[in-house]
């Protein structure tokens, strides 16, 4: 059975700011599998797979970031289970 999956945009100053490995160890912290990346548009995207508790507690933390990011926005997405067996970050598309 596929577990609960969110997907975010992150929008703001979110690239060059460490925003990827932020959100792994945060995810990793959490529990969660699934995927980071940077988006061309200068949005960061992320893939969490797992308890509906510790989603939430991600996209709530997702509001802050690391340190000298400048989140502006969190739109959050329905998503599916894509099977990830960890968090990862993936190249930029």
């Amino acid at each position: 059975m596929a577990a609960p999956a969110l997907r975010l945009v992150i929008t703001g100053r979110v690239q060059g700011v460490g925003f990827r490995a932020w959100t792994c160890r945060e995810a990793r912290r959490r529990a969660l599998r699934g995927w980071v990346r940077n988006r061309a548009d200068g949005s960061v995207e992320a893939l969490f797979i797992g308890e509906a508790a510790a989603l939430e507690a991600m996209a709530e933390a997702s509001w802050r970031g690391p340190p000298v990011s400048e989140v502006r926005d969190v739109a959050r997405h329905p998503a599916e289970d894509d099977g990830s067996q960890d968090f990862s970050e993936r190249p930029t598309v």
